[in-house]
């Protein structure tokens, strides 16, 4: 049984004036070598055929998304850019179902609107709920996905599920620029700066529970140890 897809309550602030910090250098490693077809369907392959994401997410997309994100997997040592990605396809697998899902279950009525942000304002009749491989969510976040990555996120929020390659553009858009930082803290951390507000501290052990069972898994396929601090 798929678990139940949880919205992203984080909103991307970034640099608001300067001087900002420079992104940090990259290693060697190819993410195309460790996201292998056998890695990658692996996931895919356990979501029912009738699910609409069959059709809709492949290795490909997210292969043409990294181009323009190349700090995705290439920070630190081997062993922790194999962790980070076995990290990212974890909270995939829990957010999508093992990609069934495209976009949030009912997520059309639920109001993901903050009108308290003047700067990502939003537009009528559209709606910010979760879309894609780590289901983006909220104004706050589809604005600045979109300056980001050549789509109009507060006017055009469903490119996320109608373009395959942006939706996994926006997914690691949000994890280069709220997660990956913080993996050095363990895969707790990113639990935490994902959806830390429903599911930690008691909030929903079982959805915690996936993720680190998904995380410990995707490790073991890639050939690294999970490391500490699993849990949030």
């Amino acid at each position: 049984m798929d678990d139940t897809i949880i919205h992203l309550s984080i909103g991307f602030r970034g640099c608001q004036q300067g001087p900002c910090n420079p992104p940090p250098a990259t290693n060697d490693v190819s993410v195309p070598d460790v996201v292998t077809t056998e890695f990658f369907n692996g996931i895919i392959d356990q979501a029912a055929a009738s699910c609409v994401g069959k059709n809709f997410y492949s290795r490909s997309a997210f292969l043409d998304a990294l181009g323009s994100l190349s700090q995705f997997g290439r920070i630190g040592s081997q062993e922790v850019s194999r962790r980070e990605i076995a990290a990212f396809f974890a909270h995939v697998t829990l957010e999508t179902g093992h990609f069934c899902h495209i976009e949030e279950i009912d997520g059309a009525s639920k109001d993901y609107c903050d009108e308290t942000n003047t700067q990502f304002p939003c537009s009528p009749n559209k709606g910010y709920y979760g879309r894609g491989p780590i289901q983006l969510s909220w104004n706050f976040n589809y604005g600045p996905a979109g300056n980001s990555i050549s789509f109009d996120g507060l006017n055009s929020p469903e490119t996320v599920a109608n373009d395959p390659v942006i939706s996994f553009k926006t997914a690691l858009w949000f994890w280069t620029n709220n997660v990956q930082s913080v993996m050095s803290h363990g895969f707790g951390a990113t639990i935490r700066a994902i959806n830390g507000a429903l599911e930690c501290d008691g909030g929903n052990p079982a959805a915690v529970q996936s993720r680190i069972r998904y995380f410990r898994d995707y490790c073991s396929q890639l050939g690294v140890a999970p490391g500490d601090n699993l849990e949030c």
